[in-house]
């Protein structure tokens, strides 16, 4: 039953089989796509459903036509975010991951071969053929075999990935990844979980996605690719925003953003926010309620150019000094949770209510033909809003976007952090952005704190790891081989800088992303120039390296506790003290893990520096030392 374009794919016997016992449908364009959406129905509300054994019939997700595009929600509140702990490996590979047998106690076999004989009795599959990673030479061949009333699934990944069209499939195109989407086993073998498996055989990355949220499978899955394929290259995929700045003075800056999920990736490539007056406002205390607020009378231009994975194979470097990267997405997976009311943000308002084509769209509050607006968000319980409503943007439909691989000049680590007080000190104590050797920028990313009330993942508010680079939940190998990419990678760009930047809190001001868009004016409007040495301090905390003494735009200064927490008479030096030892702790907690015999010589002694109380010079030298090194080498 497989068609002339099927027949172009090269692909394992028994997938070969499942295509030769149902009908596949292969999108030609992404109108079709849509299509599919609502596949064999011309209502506008429609319930994405499955008959599970012992359940009955199961609704996984509504979907309702609007007139901007299609709204996905899913009855189960539990769906409505990435769980962390979605992905199992099930091969033999090398993996610091838990394995499927591990947590399951029998081997992923059996329930492989019935996933594939369940796909291979459905009436109709859609089978997508896309490049991971982008097209041309960067992009690795994959496919997504999905049931055919998952047509929204496929088409969000579609969006943020790309698609080859039907008439456009190459002959003997080879999988390098396959996505099998099976989301009735999620109740029957794993008690409602949103498992994701990871199957590593030889040629072939194969993802199993037992749930129909994009995040782990759609987007974080791709990524898990990517990552794996990296690893044996000997490069990475960082998570990541990127931004090209132009300044009211023409200057031009490029920073990255890195972090965890709901660090402020995304609103780093985001216009920044002003109250009714036009001002700025830079923070709002949580024992007064007074309000700090700044004026700027030009802001920056902006020109995205990755939302969340960047792609830095070695090729594209060519010799640079920098940081080379490029977006590895061709759609962008938007939270707009902090959109409350219209106003907010007027330039993706207006792209989500006036899109050039119908966009998809999670977890909001729509009725049929009417207009999505993404500050409507659907409830998780009467008066709680879901944290994590969405928007799939095609990367073509935002203005100004750069297609082209770009040296950074700043790459920055963005940390959610809680209030922090003398009475209730926290590691709220991060200054609105701190200057970091290139020693610290490594051990940030080795511990990379998932942070306070994260609203993109299910979790606690206690300070854990999100893992190596900020991207180890979506990778299937060792920590310590990203470790030492990531050592390398810092190594071999010395003219790339960083810093660090907090979100939401600064000691005892609730400041939402505010930090962020300040920085990103500042340092544009530097330039290149490198701080001076009588312009910095160093942090009263050694793991936040230095503060700039002082910040001054269009005449005017930012007030020093926001650069300094200790100078907020809230905090004080015995408080932020306090809060540095609660930071401390849980850095040596987290990096004695990566003390093994494959960790890079030079970062054993990086983290030895952390773990006693090592001043900054000493982080300053190691690095100069292997710069050494690297350069006779």
């Amino acid at each position: 039953m497989s068609s002339i374009p099927i027949q172009r794919l090269k692909v394992p016997n028994e997938i070969e089989a499942i295509f030769s016992r149902t009908k596949i449908v292969v999108p030609r364009s992404r109108s079709h796509l849509f299509e599919l959406t609502f596949y064999h129905t011309d209502k506008h509300s429609a319930e994405v459903a499955y008959d599970v054994p012992g359940n009955g019939r199961v609704v996984e997700a509504t979907l309702t036509k609007c007139k901007n595009g299609v709204v996905v929600n899913y009855p189960d509140v539990y769906m409505r975010r990435r769980d962390p702990e979605c992905m199992v490996v099930a091969d033999d590979g090398e993996t610091d991951k838990e394995r499927y047998r591990d947590r399951y106690g029998k081997d992923f076999s059996p329930l492989r071969s019935d996933t594939l004989t369940w796909l291979g009795e459905q009436k109709e599959l859609i089978v997508l053929p896309f490049m991971a990673g982008g097209g041309g030479q960067l992009g690795y061949p994959s496919l997504v075999i999905a049931p055919a009333n998952a047509g929204f699934f496929v088409t969000g990944l579609a969006d943020l990935q790309g698609f080859i069209p039907e008439d456009e499939i190459p002959e003997g195109l080879t999988p390098r990844a396959i996505i099998y989407v099976a989301p009735p086993f999620r109740h029957t073998h794993f008690g409602g979980k949103q498992i994701v498996v990871h199957n590593r055989l030889p040629g072939v990355h194969e993802i199993y996605s037992y749930n129909l949220y994009p995040g782990p499978s759609a987007k974080k899955g791709v990524y898990s690719v990517l990552l794996n394929i990296g690893e044996a290259e000997g490069w990475i995929t960082l998570h990541s925003s990127t931004v090209k700045v132009v300044t009211p003075y023409e200057n031009e800056f490029v920073i990255m953003h890195e972090g965890a999920s709901g660090g402020g990736k995304t609103e780093m490539t985001q216009a920044l926010q002003r109250e009714a007056d036009g001002r700025i406002l830079l923070g709002k205390s949580l024992n007064t309620g007074e309000e700090i607020k700044f004026e700027l009378s030009d802001t920056s231009r902006l020109y995205p150019v990755t939302d969340d994975m960047a792609l830095c194979p070695a090729s594209l470097q060519r010799g640079s000094r920098k940081l080379v990267v490029t977006d590895a997405e061709q759609g962008w997976f938007l939270r707009v949770d902090h959109l409350k009311h219209y106003g907010m943000e007027p330039s993706l308002e207006k792209l989500t209510i006036h899109p050039p084509e119908p966009l998809i769209f999670l977890n909001l509050d729509a009725r049929e033909d009417s207009t999505a607006l993404v500050w409507e968000h659907i409830m998780d319980a009467p008066g709680k809003p879901c944290p994590n409503p969405r928007v799939i943007m095609p990367r073509h439909f935002v203005p100004d976007t750069i297609n082209e691989p770009i040296e950074v000049d700043v790459r920055s680590f963005g940390v959610r952090t809680p209030p922090s007080t003398r009475e209730h000190p926290s590691y709220g104590i991060i200054g609105m952005f701190h200057i970091l050797p290139r020693a610290l920028a490594w051990l940030w990313r080795l511990v990379a704190p998932r942070g306070h009330a994260n609203p993109s993942i299910i979790g606690t508010d206690a300070l854990v790891s999100e893992g190596v680079g900020s991207y180890w939940p979506f990778a299937t190998g060792k920590e310590v081989t990203q470790a030492n990419l990531l050592l390398d990678q810092i190594i071999g760009t010395p003219d790339t800088r960083y810093e660090l930047i907090p979100n939401q809190h600064i000691g005892a001001y609730k400041v939402g992303f505010m930090p962020e868009w300040i920085a990103r004016e500042y340092l544009s409007r530097r330039g290149t120039a490198h701080f001076k040495p009588d312009q910095l301090i160093p942090a009263r905390c050694v793991l936040l390296g230095y503060t700039p003494k002082d910040v001054k735009m269009d005449g005017k200064y930012i007030p020093r506790g926001f650069l300094r927490v200790n100078e907020q008479h809230e905090v004080g030096d015995d408080g932020y003290d306090k809060g540095a030892s609660i930071l401390t702790a849980f850095f040596k907690s987290e990096l004695r893990k990566f003390l093994t015999p494959g960790l890079n010589p030079y970062g054993r002694r990086i983290i030895e520096i952390c773990l006693h109380d090592g001043a900054l010079k000493e982080y300053h030298d190691v690095i100069r030392e292997m710069t050494a090194g690297a350069l006779r080498d």
